[in-house]
């Protein structure tokens, strides 16, 4: 595990279309501006895992859930594709859906847009505390108005993400963003990966949260 450096995330962009992912950022942003007028979307929680329990659990962003789980909503479950169906949203946005058809997974489970129009920080947290789950995701963004970050609890460093897409680990490390200016929105697909993107991960004998930052390291 001496491998493994915090903060960390892996750069995803050689495994997607950038380009047209990037010119999806029109096609988004109209669709959550009308969202916005409608005012019906569920305000975004960090979960119970902050780095400073004085910060806001609830920052102020919404999410678009673009699957829905036929079980209660479990986050121990957002890898169980079985449970996890499209949502009326998901028609609205069918050119993204379309996109994330393209991605390396060989079934997906929880489908989100996390998007919030005032530019609000959003409290670094932790997705959750069990170290042998490691959730397989692909974070993504169609554009870099969102300044988010990963970040080290020992030292405070700080590290965003440059790139388009990231896999991230999310239980040794926090994650974050930043104030901004207007709408920012990011996506998150979680799922299972196809046996052919798995064979380039190095997965940890124990620590298995610890994958994406240990393919960072690779």
């Amino acid at each position: 595990m001496s491998a493994i450096r915090y903060p960390s995330y892996k750069n995803l962009d050689p495994y997607l279309d950038t380009a047209r992912l990037a010119a999806l950022d029109d096609y988004v942003r109209a669709r959550l501006e009308r969202r916005l007028a409608r005012d019906r979307d569920l305000s975004f929680y960090t979960g119970p895992f902050l780095l400073d329990a004085a910060q806001p659990s609830l920052p102020g962003s919404r999410m678009v859930a673009l699957s829905r789980s036929r079980e209660p909503e479990d986050y121990y479950d957002l890898d169980r594709t079985d449970l996890w169906e499209p949502t009326e949203e998901a028609q609205e946005f069918a050119g993204l859906m379309d996109f994330i058809a393209t991605l390396p997974f060989a079934a997906t489970g929880r489908i989100i847009i996390m998007y919030d129009n005032s530019g609000r920080a959003v409290s670094a947290h932790r997705d959750h505390d069990s170290t042998d789950l490691c959730h397989e995701f692909i974070w993504f963004r169609t554009s870099f108005a969102k300044p988010f970050y990963m970040l080290n609890p020992g030292t405070g460093e700080k590290l965003y993400v440059r790139s388009h897409a990231a896999w991230f680990d999310t239980v040794n490390q926090y994650h974050g963003a930043d104030a901004s200016h207007g709408l920012a929105f990011s996506i998150r697909v979680d799922g299972r990966f196809t046996d052919e993107f798995r064979r380039q991960i190095p997965f940890p004998t124990e620590n298995a949260a610890a994958a994406p930052s240990l393919w960072a390291q690779a």
